[in-house]
């Protein structure tokens, strides 16, 4: 089923792209390529697009679309969006035209990533455990809609799924017995490794290159930093040193010299949450963008 702009009405969500914000913001620092994320300065979640040249809005309309995530090949995104009551996955166009359906349940379908090929997508299905909520990551193959639990051996609630962009590998968020944690799998041969301990890790990205994750982790400040290591959970280091500021959802540039993440001195999901970015190499961070709302989830992709 399709999603029209103010309900169900026809072949595609009509876009309402928009050449800049209704503030026309730019970027604070200069930076190469194109970032969607996720922003409320309209006063609802919507999904932009950032480059140099300024701001477009992707999607304007009365429900809550978000957590936007590129296609490998730049020309779709997949994003999270709730028009019906529960939350569904969207693909777009990069231009945010020819919107379409992916999920259409009752439960709630979000957290989209994108298989290296671009043929599936990865996502995170909410379910119920007696009074408990859970948490499933499932495949769904865009040519026919079939979907499949991708890690079926492992039983406890894990989400937050990121692809290997080089091999079959999956990073992923697990429930742990105290808290969460960083874990990967190979689809080839699904036995889950968890990277990290203390259940304080969490939103691991792998690099353009398959060799690094950059994660979250709050076991430095009980807060949240961006931290990087190896896929194998060795050479852990820490890249935000900002004890004052929660530091969530890293996501690489694509030459893999920095990193963009959303930060704020309040963790509350509705707060002043800003863009930055942090080169690697030097630790350097920078303020990339600021609506005064709330900016995250971003996404970064080549021109």
């Amino acid at each position: 089923m399709i999603v029209g702009c103010l309900g169900f009405c026809g072949n595609e969500l009509e876009s309402d792209a928009q050449a800049t914000s209704p503030r026309s913001l730019k970027p604070a620092a200069p930076f190469a390529g194109k970032i969607v994320f996720q922003s409320n300065l309209d006063g609802d979640n919507e999904i932009f697009l950032l480059t140099e040249r300024g701001l477009l809005q992707l999607t304007h309309n009365t429900w809550d679309d978000g957590y936007p995530k590129w296609a490998p090949d730049g020309e779709h995104i997949a994003f999270t969006a709730n028009p019906r009551g529960n939350y569904d996955i969207f693909v777009m166009k990069a231009d945010g035209s020819e919107v379409r359906s992916v999920t259409d349940s009752p439960a709630n379908e979000i957290e989209p990533s994108w298989f290296p090929d671009g043929s599936q997508l990865v996502f995170t299905l909410e379910g119920k455990r007696m009074l408990r909520k859970t948490y499933a990551l499932y495949a769904v193959r865009l040519e026919t809609l079939k979907r499949r639990r991708l890690i079926p051996e492992f039983d406890n609630s894990h989400g937050l799924a990121h692809l290997s962009p080089d091999s079959t590998g999956v990073t992923f968020t697990g429930k742990r017995m105290m808290g969460w944690d960083v874990a990967v799998c190979d689809l080839a041969d699904p036995q889950v490794h968890f990277l990290d301990e203390g259940g304080k890790s969490c939103r691991a990205r792998f690099s353009p290159g398959g060799d690094k994750l950059a994660y979250v982790s709050s076991k430095a400040d009980g807060k949240g930093d961006i931290w990087m290591m190896n896929p194998d959970g060795s050479e852990k280091t820490r890249l935000t040193q900002r004890d004052e500021t929660y530091d969530y959802f890293p996501s690489w540039s694509p030459d893999g010299r920095f990193v963009v993440f959303n930060s704020s001195t309040q963790h509350d999901h509705d707060g002043d949450w800003a863009l930055y970015i942090i080169e690697v190499r030097t630790g350097r961070t920078s303020l990339l963008f600021d609506s005064g709302g709330s900016d995250v989830f971003a996404d970064w992709h080549s021109d």
